[in-house]
């Protein structure tokens, strides 16, 4: 098995999904879309992910690779309905692939907080295993605005009604960051845009205390990840590659 990453900033990787992979023995190949690297021949991976970044889905004249990977995105998912996992911005660039729209969030999330599944969450294969409300890491000033035709929503929280999708029984996503390693909060915080948004959100000097508490809650998040990562790769990719 081969899977294909879109990486949107150097620092956001697979992360702790680089561990469950390897422990597969699955090979992985990470495209660099913002430092201009092209997007492969998609016939040679048989699992496409795409994961977050501080860019916008509407800022295409800004990062002009976002048009041609929701192109891809959309011949994988839409047309070739093969496996895909979104993180964050992936999330949105799926469901504006699919013909959803993405917008400017009325209340930005960033912190950690609380997400519940919904009725389809509940009953989805890929959220096998998850409680019905569970802490994580929110970083995101975009939501989904209008939920592509075809697919449904995983879960929601009070300030984002669309918190995780799927669609088929082939393509997942998710708003929240399920990717955590222990280093992962200090590393986006050296990101302008996210320490920016970060200290407007939670005050100035939040970084550390963000850190801390992100430290204090990593064994359950490594817990989501795995449970996470097990049913995507069992539901979604086995029955598809077989």
């Amino acid at each position: 098995m081969r899977v294909l990453v879109f990486q949107h900033i150097a620092c956001e990787h697979p992360g702790i999904f680089r561990d469950f992979m390897a422990e597969d023995g699955i090979e992985w190949q990470a495209v660099e879309l913002d430092e201009g690297e092209p997007i492969p021949d998609l016939d040679a991976f048989d699992v496409l992910v795409s994961m977050g970044g501080p860019m916008d889905v509407w800022q295409k004249d800004e990062h002009p690779w976002i048009a041609p990977e929701l192109a891809a995105i959309r011949e994988w998912v839409g047309e070739s309905r093969r496996p895909f996992l979104g993180f964050c911005l992936g999330h949105q660039l799926l469901a504006e692939a699919l013909g959803g729209e993405v917008g400017p969030a009325a209340q930005p999330e960033i912190g950690i907080m609380p997400v519940q599944l919904t009725e389809s969450g509940r009953r989805s294969p890929f959220l096998d295993g998850v409680p019905e409300e569970f802490l994580c890491l929110q970083w995101h000033g975009a939501e989904i605005t209008r939920v592509p035709e075809g697919a449904e929503v995983l879960a929601a929280s009070p300030a984002c009604a669309v918190n995780a999708l799927s669609y088929g029984g082939h393509a997942f996503s998710v708003q929240f960051h399920v990717e955590l390693t222990p280093t992962t909060v200090s590393d986006w915080g050296e990101i302008p845009e996210y320490a920016k948004a970060l200290d407007a959100a939670l005050g100035e000097g939040a970084l550390p205390r963000l850190d801390a508490e992100a430290a204090a809650n990593m064994p359950d998040f490594a817990s989501l990840s795995r449970t996470l990562y097990r049913n995507f790769m069992t539901k979604a990719v086995s029955p598809a590659c077989v």
